[in-house]
């Protein structure tokens, strides 16, 4: 019975819409690119069903495993993605490696659209001589094993030297002199793990270099990050006021938090260091080196653990961000026993079904869409690659989860025949002997770590090994 125009009555209408398919889209990956996609969908988007997939039973990506343990506030993002999680129609689907427990194009069978944000899971190499010696380790494993990666834990650094080397001048780097640096009271009250405290515990580290590439007008780190270094309790910086000299032209022309970010390096290297009373202990120490670019690192006399690091001296070419590092045939080693790699993450293929662009360590796309793959999408640093903080992957998601729901709408997705989700890859998973973790699951093994924390007067004690993840839960 048509209605005038030939339209069914409004009542009718509402019932055949509520009969069309809902559009099923799974999330692959539930770091900050993962939920920020999700959350964008689901309030954009009446009737969309999200599931949101994670190798590790326990959820949140970088968020948990990334950010420095004295950053507590910036975790507080986990409570928006815990509402999201929440939803009545969204799913976790924790303790499920895509790629081997159950594959991209059978996720494609399931759902009306994939997103793939499953971040940077690799680290770049320096791909010099000595970089596999003991003593030397990449910023992503030693980042990990502080916070509690369960890949990470057999990491063992050694840190019986006096002097540790950080290649890199980014936040990563900075993040992770501080933590070697500062006093045991402190870290006493964040989640960094107590295997990680017991070894920084007997730490003879006490000088810790950062070293890059190229001079004060290009590092990486932002003020806060400097200024949290500089105002260390019981750790001085040593800056070289030659560094600076004649930078006070070129900054005056530099984007505000540069010249900001530049300035208070200026003030902090000519400081005069304050007098440490006779019989004092010295106090901890740190520093940047500019201009330096490691050509080898050299072993000691019985080769198997790393002395120290041969730099080639750089001159620079060009200005600004573009400015470019060119060895001027100098070189000058620096004697260390512990070297640290923070040039930087790097994402890894997934499925041979997905394009990947390996020079570039991202996935082609435009604007979230995968090149050549219709319903395949991907967002953060898989997209983009391994750059910015949590609010440039916020956005960034924002614009991937923003092309789906376009091509929902276009009809580029053809949301008509009904995908079972879920359903199908419950009954591959099965199949293949593989028990996915819920997200209530995730929050009986946050409440245990919280109650360990309280214990050991921590905001929580992380669990670092996934078998006792899922004894926990009862798997």
């Amino acid at each position: 019975m048509a209605g005038a125009g030939g339209r069914a009555p409004l009542g009718l209408r509402r019932c055949l819409s509520s009969l069309a398919p809902a559009p099923r889209v799974c999330v692959v990956g539930s770091g900050p690119a993962g939920f920020y996609t999700a959350q964008h969908i689901l309030k954009h988007h009446g009737g969309a069903l999200v599931d949101i997939y994670e190798k590790l039973p326990v959820p949140f990506g970088l968020v948990r495993f990334g950010v420095a343990p004295d950053h507590p506030e910036v975790k507080n993002v986990i409570n928006t993605f815990t509402q999201t999680a929440q939803s009545e129609r969204c799913a976790y689907y924790g303790n499920v490696t895509v790629g081997r427990d159950v594959t991209v194009p059978e996720l494609q069978r399931a759902y009306h659209a994939v997103v793939l944000s499953y971040g940077a899971e690799d680290n770049r190499v320096l791909g010099i001589p000595g970089e596999n010696l003991t003593g030397v380790y990449s910023a992503r494993a030693f980042v990990g094993w502080y916070n509690g990666l369960p890949e990470n834990q057999g990491l063992k650094p050694d840190l019986s030297c006096e002097t540790a080397l950080i290649l890199g001048h980014g936040n990563v780097a900075l993040d992770i002199a501080r933590i070697l640096l500062s006093p045991l009271q402190l870290l006493r009250k964040t989640d960094i793990t107590d295997s990680s405290l017991a070894a920084l515990a007997c730490s003879k580290v006490k000088r810790v270099w950062l070293v890059g590439r190229r001079g004060p007008l290009q590092v990486a780190f932002t003020i806060k990050e400097l200024r949290e270094m500089i105002n260390l309790p019981g750790a001085r910086a040593v800056l070289d006021p030659a560094d600076f000299t004649g930078l006070e032209s070129a900054v005056k022309d530099a984007p505000r938090s540069r010249k900001r970010l530049t300035e208070l390096m200026m003030k902090t290297a000519l400081e005069k260091p304050v007098e440490v009373p006779a019989g004092a202990a010295a106090p901890r120490e740190w520093g940047l080196k500019f201009q330096r670019s490691p050509q080898a690192v050299l072993p000691s006399a019985d080769g198997r653990k790393a002395r120290g690091v041969r730099m080639a001296l750089t001159r620079l070419e060009g200005s600004g961000d573009s400015a470019k590092a060119v060895p001027t045939g100098d070189v000058e080693e620096l004697e260390c026993g512990l070297v640290l790699s923070s040039i930087g993450y790097r994402s890894l293929p997934l499925d041979p079904a997905v394009p990947f662009d390996s020079r570039r360590g991202v996935i082609p796309n435009s604007s979230g869409r995968v090149e050549g793959v219709p319903g395949l999408y991907c967002s953060g640093w898989v997209k983009r690659g391994p750059t910015g903080v949590i609010i440039t992957t916020m956005n960034d998601s924002f614009d991937t989860a923003q092309s789906v729901l376009e091509d929902l709408r276009g009809g580029v997705l053809d949301a008509s025949p009904s995908r079972e989700g879920f359903g199908l890859v419950e009954s591959i998973l099965r199949s293949r002997g593989v028990r996915p973790v819920s997200f209530s699951d995730w929050q009986k093994i946050d409440a245990a770590e919280v109650a360990r924390g309280k214990a050991a007067g921590k905001p929580r004690e992380k669990i670092v090994d996934p078998a006792e993840m899922l004894q926990i839960i009862g798997h």
